[in-house]
């Protein structure tokens, strides 16, 4: 009887229950695309990285995990020392640029015989290696997305650049530029931002960290193994990742509890007299809070399911025009935006509840 009520209640006020469906569901789609963005982002990084093939990275003091961040600050002729050292099978410089311009992106500047010489190599799905100083590699994903083929020219930090080739996607960046081509754009003849460093085993990842430390000049280098690195790119040690997501989780709750506050105390000051007539019925307070708080469920329910369906079909949508953007999906952070978002309406219904089972059923009775 209470649940025919309940719903009868919501169908009598359709775009009330409405706005409340959608500022639940906007506060789902909220919480899962802004995570699938962050997360996709910070899982692409360590996806991009394992796939140089490096054992171990070289850095210039002080550097952040984060690509793209440290600029060019090391000279070129570091690497040769590096190579001299036992175990070291190669040595790849390379400048990560972090550009805007047309999105946001790292722009690989590499010595291509040295970065290819690390395995897995490249795989040239058409086109071949640099010929001039602005050509430019570019993966299956980028070509596919921005509809560009061996030939064509594109834009990049304010040049033009013929694409030269275009490879499987998975060693590091979308794009790689000519080392040489890339320290004359951004002033740093000479300079590069990380060395990757193939081993003769993986295994002597450590050994070879402490010799590169104890290399006279070398002391306060940044020198990590790649398993080191990848388990710095975590939320807790990325400045800003995890108070922005707890932002955006706040900022959601409090979209669901203002609106499904408004809409409950308005629902409650208009069914006034329908309240007196439950509690001349002999309707307990707990009985008057218990179909409120029943009625605020239903909308967060139907506001859930409304957001996760528009959540997922749009990060498909997305993933179909952009196949080159990572965006991250997990069933625990649904979990997570359904308890947030039943948490936030429940507590928005809490007062007006209140209001409700507090209503003398004579006064209610006589309201007009």
């Amino acid at each position: 009887m209470m649940n025919k009520m309940i719903v009868a209640n919501l169908v009598h006020r359709p775009i009330r229950s409405l706005i409340s469906i959608s500022a639940v569901a906007l506060e789902v789609i909220l919480i899962l695309l802004i995570v699938s963005f962050f997360y996709g982002q910070l899982n692409g990084s360590r996806a991009s990285q394992v796939g140089v093939g490096a054992d171990v990275l070289v850095q210039p003091p002080g550097s952040s995990a984060i690509v793209g961040v440290t600029g060019a600050p090391m000279p070129v002729k570091v690497g040769p020392l590096l190579r001299n050292l036992p175990h070291v099978a190669e040595v790849a410089p390379v400048i990560w640029e972090l550009t805007t311009k047309p999105s946001l992106e790292i722009i690989y500047g590499i010595d291509f015989a040295s970065y290819n010489s690390i395995p897995p190599a490249f795989r040239f799905v058409s086109g071949r290696p640099f010929q001039g100083p602005y050509d430019v590699i570019v993966d299956d994903f980028f070509a596919h997305t921005a509809r560009v083929k061996v030939g064509d020219s594109i834009e990049i930090l304010n040049r033009q650049f013929h694409i030269c080739g275009i490879v499987e996607h998975g060693k590091g960046a979308r794009k790689f530029i000519p080392l040489s081509t890339m320290q004359d754009l951004i002033g740093a003849p000479g300079r590069a931002s990380v060395f990757y460093v193939k081993l003769d085993d993986s295994r002597n990842a450590n050994l070879v960290v402490n010799e590169i430390k104890n290399v006279p000049g070398m002391e306060n280098y940044a020198v990590r193994s790649m398993e080191e690195y990848l388990s710095m790119l975590t939320p807790e040690n990325l400045p800003g990742f995890e108070t922005s997501i707890h932002i955006v989780v706040a900022i959601a709750m409090i979209i669901g509890f203002l609106v499904i506050f408004q809409s409950m105390y308005t629902a409650v000051m208009e069914r006034t007299r329908e309240i007196g007539i439950l509690k001349s019925l002999g309707a307990s307070k707990l009985y008057i809070v218990n179909v409120v708080l029943r009625e605020t469920a239903l909308l967060a329910i139907a506001g859930i399911i409304a957001g996760t369906v528009i959540s997922i079909l749009t990060r498909h949508i997305i993933l179909f025009e952009k196949p080159s953007l990572r965006l991250f999906w997990s069933n625990i952070w649904v979990v997570r935006a359904t308890v947030i978002s039943l948490a936030g309406a429940v507590a928005g219904a809490l007062y007006p509840a209140y209001k409700a089972a507090q209503k003398d059923p004579i006064d209610a009775l006589a309201y007009e």
